[in-house]
């Protein structure tokens, strides 16, 4: 259950919070709490990779649908091909999908770390030092090697992915909220943007009570 700890502020407008795995209230009127997803036997992050990915799969599948009706109407050797190269599609997708993972994984130690930051606004996820370095490495290498492809726009993902370390949700703003107490994740999702909420089984219930009961907007699953 939560508790609060004593101890001074350091300077700046934020203070530095040195917190342990156990979700507390600290003096700056915030819960704070880490966690460590363990890579190999959590499926939550690799479970996202591919429903990003899946996603792709799904828009370039409409695309080229919609080309192949303008141009031919849909014929039925159309549709096979059509298929067969979704299938491929997929196929590769899953491979690039899994290899990407285990890369990022083994970079990261098979553990990632995140910070996490309570109060009656909303709650902020952030990565830790290290998952930090590992995603800028990651993202860097993205840019370098879209830069030498000529791919401006793959460029710009990994600029993006290098540079984005935490994900915030306002309360008021969210959309849904699903707990998987199996993967000890609470989703918390606006209209446009995504947050995981990692929490331990003693704190979880507390979480999640905590959350639902200020996202009036939301629908709780």
């Amino acid at each position: 259950m939560a508790e609060k700890k004593n101890g001074k502020k350091s300077k700046g407008l934020e203070p530095k919070i040195n917190c342990d795995y156990r979700v507390k209230l600290y003096e700056d009127g915030k819960y704070h709490w880490m966690y460590d997803v363990n890579l190999l036997k959590n499926p939550a992050v690799l479970i996202d990779v591919f429903r990003v990915l899946g996603w792709t799969v799904g828009i370039v599948a409409f695309i080229i649908a919609m080309i192949q009706a303008c141009e031919n109407g849909m014929r039925a050797e159309d549709m096979l091909f059509g298929l067969k190269l979704i299938g491929i599609m997929m196929a590769v997708m899953f491979v690039l999908g899994i290899l990407g993972y285990l890369i990022y994984a083994a970079m990261s130690g098979w553990v990632y770390s995140a910070h996490f930051t309570m109060d009656e606004q909303g709650v902020v996820h952030e990565q830790s030092a290290r998952a930090d370095k590992v995603a800028k490495r990651i993202g860097c290498l993205t840019v370098l090697v879209a830069l030498l492809a000529r791919k401006p726009g793959v460029a710009g993902t990994g600029m993006l992915a290098a540079s984005r370390t935490t994900m915030s949700s306002k309360f008021s703003s969210v959309k849904m909220v699903k707990a998987i107490r199996r993967m000890n994740t609470i989703k918390v999702n606006e209209r446009f943007g995504k947050n995981r909420v990692y929490v331990s089984d003693e704190d979880f219930d507390f979480v999640y009570d905590y959350i639902t009961s200020r996202c009036t907007n939301a629908k709780i699953k």
